[in-house]
């Protein structure tokens, strides 16, 4: 396999999402490299997370500039196989879909690898429809959860699917546990999509029943800036009980989550897939409070590791966050399990050789 050239098309931060990070990994990854001769181009044309979606002339020229350096690769180096991490929808989607064409155009064979979904909400849209049918047409698919397959059934029989769980590096860092104060722990861009103001709304609950908690909020501002966030927070009287502090990378990022008690992500962001901001939680042994959105149902298991919960219920977050308070040892059960489940399923060397063996079993079935 060493002489099999892959083209990569992929996303690189930044900006920093999951698509991105993952990009990363396998960009930097020695088992993908030293299995096949890669080559990379980068498909993001934002540069920021406010950016994303966004139009721009410079995007346009960009885009062409993009298009022709995907050309002029295909025709050097003639890789047996093509490898992209397209959008699912959208405006995003129509420049993907170029992308596609093209190596299709070009008699090139393709395996599409999804981190986000949303087919399925615009396939009875004529114009979408059209597109997707043009799109998945004879491509391999790379899916992160089973369930995440229902959203291009559509188009793709099952056989042309595969499944690959996100996997992240592991860290030697050994957690500190505190003493006093039950601490909870919310890690991701501060939108309104990712579940803030629910997470917000449950310790409002949890304070009115005398529950002393702490809860930290560590994020880049987005659609929620900080004094929104601080308005909010003092209007609702929960000064003393919740704490904001922007984006936090390394090992700053690393200190909130071995301090935590548990985790807690209410997302219902339309774009949510396998977020990797849940593996980091269990690595560190916390029982992790997340929505039924995506391929979250595949990471934490219900009652075991954690708890799935339907979309916008703080009432039911602070419920199990009571609950997880009063039974300490549980909480400690659960996340113990949790982080059993992520050295098994989800470190990043047995990402690396789950993405090896597809790209060897795509280019073997060619």
């Amino acid at each position: 396999m060493t002489n099999k050239n892959i083209l990569f098309i992929l996303h690189l931060p930044p900006p920093v999402h999951g698509a991105s990070m993952v990009g990363k990994y396998i960009h930097d990854s020695a088992v993908i490299n030293n299995t096949f001769k890669c080559h990379y181009l980068n498909l993001a044309l934002a540069k920021d997370l406010n950016d994303i979606g966004k139009g721009r002339i410079k995007k346009l020229k960009d885009f062409y500039k993009q298009l022709k350096q995907i050309r002029k690769q295909i025709k050097n180096i003639e890789p047996q196989l093509c490898y992209v991490t397209p959008n699912a929808k959208g405006g995003a989607f129509y420049k993907d879909f170029f992308v596609v064409m093209l190596l299709k155009i070009m008699r090139q064979n393709v395996i599409v690898h999804y981190h986000n979904k949303g087919v399925a909400t615009r396939q009875n849209r004529y114009f979408d429809n059209l597109l997707y049918s043009l799109f998945f047409k004879k491509l391999k698919v790379i899916l992160l959860a089973e369930n995440l397959y229902q959203d291009i059934k559509k188009y793709v029989n099952y056989k042309d699917i595969y499944i690959c769980p996100n996997g992240i590096p592991t860290h030697k860092n050994t957690p500190i546990f505190p003493q006093n104060e039950f601490e909870i722990l919310f890690l991701s861009n501060m939108m309104e999509e990712k579940g803030v103001w629910d997470l917000v709304e449950a310790c409002t609950i949890l304070k009115k029943k005398g529950k002393v908690i702490k809860c930290h909020f560590v994020g880049k501002w987005s659609d929620i800036t900080e004094e929104k966030f601080n308005n909010t927070i003092k209007k609702q009287k929960l000064t003393d009980s919740v704490f904001a502090y922007g984006a936090k990378y390394g090992s700053e990022k690393d200190c909130f989550l071995q301090k935590a008690n548990i985790f807690v992500f209410p997302t219902y962001y339309n774009n949510e897939c396998f977020p990797l901001v849940l593996l980091e939680a269990m690595e560190q042994g916390l029982p992790c409070i997340s929505t039924n959105e995506g391929g979250i149902p595949a990471i934490i298991e219900n009652g075991k590791t954690g708890y799935i919960i339907e979309k916008h219920s703080p009432k039911v977050i602070a419920e199990k966050i009571e609950y997880l308070m009063e039974h300490p040892q549980q909480c400690i059960n659960m996340g113990e399990a949790g982080k059993e489940k992520f050295f098994n399923e989800f470190t990043l060397d047995k990402f690396e050789i789950r993405m090896k063996n597809i790209l060897e079993d795509c280019i073997i079935s060619l």
